[in-house]
């Protein structure tokens, strides 16, 4: 038994019981081994459920990298509908994701976005301020969304599509930024 096998056994119990149902006794039952052989791979809860997260990660993060001919704009676009399809791909991913840091794969993947950016004329602070927002917009939309499953709907209050809410809100991001990088200069615009 070996961590990748846990890590996927542990995915798999999570989309079938949810993270509030997840627990080591059950991953142990579900991969034949007594609990306290899972302490070999994780020292505790937390180690096993950041190692979930970072392999649930996994279509988003090994997504194409940004080329330095590719329109910034797109590509952010793209970048985040990219995390939102990942984090919708397993039961609470979005919850599972929430609150974890980078690991050290992710850092190097984050630092080329954040140097494209910056090669395409966005101020740092603002790249990394867009990057940060845009992501805990993603994963808000993706909690609401996956805590969306009662399908009672009351009569005053209209229907939510979850996809088109995600791209207005991610369209007004990027107009923001867009329009914090425009200068006026006479009566020409210059992004």
């Amino acid at each position: 038994m070996d961590r990748q096998t846990v890590v996927a056994e542990a995915l798999e119990l999570l989309d079938e019981v949810g993270l509030d149902g997840m627990s080591t006794r059950l991953l142990a039952r579900r991969l034949g081994i007594q609990q306290p052989s899972l302490y070999f791979h994780f020292r505790k809860k937390e180690d096993l459920l950041a190692a979930m997260a970072e392999a649930a990660m996994a279509p988003h993060a090994t997504a194409r990298l940004p080329r330095p001919s590719d329109d910034w704009r797109e590509w952010f676009l793209d970048n985040m509908r990219s995390f939102r399809r990942t984090l919708l791909l397993r039961r609470d991913g979005a919850r599972l994701h929430a609150g974890g840091l980078p690991g050290p794969g992710d850092r190097g993947r984050i630092a080329q976005k954040m140097a494209f950016l910056m090669n395409a004329g966005v101020p740092e602070r603002d790249a990394r301020m867009a990057m940060l927002a845009a992501g805990r917009f993603t994963v808000g939309c993706v909690l609401e969304e996956q805590a969306d499953v009662t399908g009672e709907q009351d009569a005053d209050v209209p229907l939510v599509d979850h996809e088109s809410a995600f791209e207005a809100g991610l369209s007004l991001l990027l107009d923001g930024l867009v329009a914090r990088m425009t200068t006026v200069t006479g009566d020409r615009l210059h992004p």
